[in-house]
């Protein structure tokens, strides 16, 4: 019997991050923890609970890394039409195939969200915006052996349209940033995303000393 396509609403049952990093171990391109799952890691412990995982990918290595797969695993991208999905390998060329989502063929769930991301061989850079860059050994770091995207990164793609749990993540990470990942951070949502709600206490008249480029260094 045929098992049914699934579709991006079929079961999820993420893998850990150790059992991501072994997943992937084997591919030859750069790839890195991202979104919540990066920040959890970055902290040392949940946040809350998440549905899914993400890695990151620069699109031109996308292909390499699916095709670095084990067997037992397959990956699905958007067709173009609605939520349509196919295999990897049948969809458009053309298209901005993201997310990539990897199923575990004998659990028949969703394991894992790849997305892909814009870069140059020195440096990240914002699929949004390319204006907005870092060097990759800024924006990828290392966590027990684990590429993990940079907690500043990841609050600038969840700064466009924020949800209320994206600003328990962000409020859970942003004290611990350091002055140099604020002001990364900052200056991003005053450059990229001016009309993010979370620009506001950065741009306010009447808070100005919780941003960090308005603050009076000691003398």
């Amino acid at each position: 019997m045929t098992s049914p396509v699934p579709t991006p609403a079929s079961a999820w049952a993420p893998l850990t991050t150790d059992a991501v990093a072994e997943l992937l171990a084997p591919a030859s391109v750069r790839w890195w923890l991202s979104g919540g799952a990066a920040l959890d890691r970055w902290l040392g412990h949940p946040i809350r609970e998440r549905a899914n995982i993400d890695v990151s990918v620069v699109a031109g290595d996308l292909a390499a890394l699916v095709a670095g797969l084990p067997d037992g695993y397959s990956a699905w991208a958007p067709s173009g039409d609605d939520d349509e999905l196919v295999p990897f390998a049948d969809a458009p060329q053309d298209a901005d195939l993201q997310p990539v989502l990897i199923r575990d063929d004998a659990e028949n769930a969703w394991v894992l969200q790849v997305n892909a991301e814009d870069g140059a061989p020195r440096a990240w850079m914002y699929k949004r915006d390319p204006r907005l860059t870092l060097p990759w050994d800024r924006a990828v770091i290392d966590l027990d052996g684990v590429p993990t995207g940079a907690p500043e990164v990841q609050l600038v793609w969840k700064a466009l349209r924020p949800r209320e749990e994206d600003t328990v993540d962000k409020d859970a990470v942003l004290p611990g940033l350091s002055p140099d990942a604020v002001q990364f951070y900052e200056t991003a949502l005053l450059r990229i995303h001016p009309h993010s709600t979370w620009s506001i206490h950065i741009r306010s008249p009447f808070a100005p000393a919780k941003a960090s480029w308005n603050r009076t260094k000691p003398s």
